[in-house]
């Protein structure tokens, strides 16, 4: 073997690899982890050990980075009573009574994952949980967890009655009498998810190596955690990773938001800076801060610059909520920034992306311009004035592709109780674009289905992907194209995640962080959504196979 180069460690050959936004038949191989070849044969480079993968005219890609995930929170309700995959009350309440006769000894019945597009008005009533459980507590928050299901029993436990005011971040659902009807919206879930026992060490594990397969099964290589910490019900997970990074189990590239606490200031920062050298010990970034500056529409916790409306079309007095001050998140984003940390910040209504941008404008005044790469997370309404902004200030528009069609989340319970300007201000992607923003794609699973392949067909078509081709998108001006979302998932949230220079392209020198999938993406808007991956790789090593 003298003067002889030492074999790649892995060779895909037959198939075809995009690069530079085109297919080209080309095998690629690997060595200690990058990509270190790209041509029409490279057999040569192959030796005894080397892993051989035919790929028999399969197409490969740079895999996929996911920029705002749950990935604990998504694990355990997969491990505990998962409604994800289910759209009916009947299904829903048999799956919580199989659940709960499967685990008679958990004091309380837990998970989550429902629709509000499943009930009258997007709203679930004890009643039904009552006559299936009615001695036994459940607590089940809804997909995107600014809401939770509970039946009477709970209510009971938590001493939530006519009388119980409601959170100054929050909302009871009530009837006209003013009794709890069985639904909790923002800060009243921790009333009763408070008492909910708190999972243990080996069930957040458990959860982040369920997730991370999952995650791994559609592509998804590295992502960023929004919400390390103790916040909205949820234990802190930052001991889970540390734990699953020493002991090997983390295959994924991994950056941490911790969470930013609305009820304390800026006293928190110097925890804020310790977990982050604790983290940076174990090889991990937790170099993004997670702050939630509103809710959701459906809800109308979004925070808005019009009133919303009332189910009759008539103004309102409710604008959403705020639930930092906009003097006060300058402040603390300005700090942020000074202390080397990156802003990740829920700004879902559009008031709340335009307190956002101010924030971030002033803190590049204090502080300087700095790349501290501060981005604004779901943006689903962004008045016109402030799309070109998003260029102006380097802030990149974490999107959530999956949601920019006219499901009935939004065509019922979002744009009938919207300001008309608002409701053709959704999902503006390529308006960003077009303005020369960054984006960056993620799903915030368990919110809705992680598969990046489902959030481009969204993000192309402005349809569902269940949705048939002649049903009306949501405003096809805003529709990206493959190669631009495609570059959502992968440089984009890289370059979020500042890691730009090492994955997210199919180039020698970069990480070999590549997904193979049995279809070409390329052949129409209608492929993606029955695109499957076969196989994944993180740094040359398989961590998905499809059986």
């Amino acid at each position: 073997m003298s003067g002889r180069a030492r074999p790649v460690d892995l060779l895909l050959r037959g198939g075809r690899v995009l690069r530079a936004g085109r297919w080209e038949h080309a095998a690629l191989a690997v060595q200690d982890g990058r990509i270190t070849a790209i041509g029409a044969d490279l057999d040569a480079l192959a030796g005894l050990d080397t892993v051989v993968e035919e790929l028999d005219g399969r197409w490969v890609l740079p895999a996929f980075h996911d920029s705002h995930v749950h990935p604990i929170q998504a694990g355990l309700e997969m491990n505990q009573c998962d409604l994800t995959g289910l759209s009916t009350l009947e299904g829903y309440l048999d799956a919580i009574g199989t659940y709960a006769a499967a685990h008679p000894d958990r004091a309380w019945v837990s998970g989550g994952g429902w629709s509000m597009d499943s009930f009258p008005g997007g709203v679930p009533t004890a009643t039904p949980l009552d006559q299936i459980l009615p001695d036994r507590p459940v607590f089940l928050p809804n997909r995107d967890h600014h809401s939770a299901w509970v039946n009477s029993r709970a209510l009971e436990l938590a001493g939530i009655d006519a009388r119980t005011p409601d959170p100054a971040d929050g909302r009871i659902e009530r009837d006209a009498s003013g009794h709890p009807t069985g639904a909790l919206h923002e800060g009243a879930m921790a009333l009763v998810g408070s008492l909910v026992p708190a999972p243990t060490p080996r069930d957040l594990t458990e959860a982040l190596l369920t997730a991370q397969r999952h995650l791994h099964s559609v592509g998804i290589v590295g992502w960023q955690d929004a919400l390390v910490g103790d916040g909205l019900g949820m234990p802190d997970s930052l001991p889970t990773y540390l734990a699953a990074q020493d002991a090997g189990l983390l295959t994924a590239k991994v950056v941490l938001a911790q969470w930013w606490d609305r009820d304390r200031g800026l006293e928190q920062l110097p925890e804020l800076i310790e977990r982050r050298a604790l983290a940076a010990r174990s090889g991990l970034d937790a170099a993004s801060v997670k702050i939630m500056q509103d809710g959701v529409c459906e809800t109308h916790t979004a925070a808005m610059l019009s009133p919303y409306l009332d189910a009759h079309g008539r103004l309102t007095d409710n604008r959403g909520l705020s639930f930092i001050p906009a003097d006060a998140l300058a402040a603390y984003v300005a700090a942020l920034g000074v202390n080397g940390f990156q802003a990740h910040i829920h700004a879902l209504g559009d008031r709340a992306v335009r307190d956002s941008l101010d924030a971030i404008e002033h803190a590049r005044a204090v502080n300087g311009a700095g790349g501290r790469r501060h981005h604004l997370a779901h943006v689903q309404v962004v008045d016109p004035s402030d799309v070109p902004r998003f260029a102006d200030l380097e802030v990149t528009a974490n999107i959530q592709p999956l949601w920019a069609c006219l499901d009935e989340a939004v065509e019922v319970l979002t744009l009938p109780f919207l300001a008309p300007e608002a409701r053709e201000q959704q999902y503006v992607f390529g308006s960003l674009l077009r303005t020369g923003a960054r984006i960056a794609c993620g799903s915030d699973w368990p919110v809705s289905d992680p598969a990046p392949l489902l959030g481009m067909h969204v993000a192309i078509n402005r349809r569902a992907p269940d949705q048939p081709s002649d049903a009306p998108p949501l405003l096809p001006g805003e529709a990206l194209t493959v190669l631009q979302a495609l570059a959502g998932y992968t440089t984009g949230t890289a370059y979020l995640n500042r890691l730009e220079g090492s994955t997210g392209r199919v180039e020698t020198g970069y990480a070999a962080d590549l997904v193979v999938v049995d279809n070409d993406i390329l052949d129409g808007d209608t492929v993606l959504a029955g695109t499957q991956v076969t196989h994944t790789y993180v740094d040359g090593r398989e961590v998905h196979r499809k059986s």
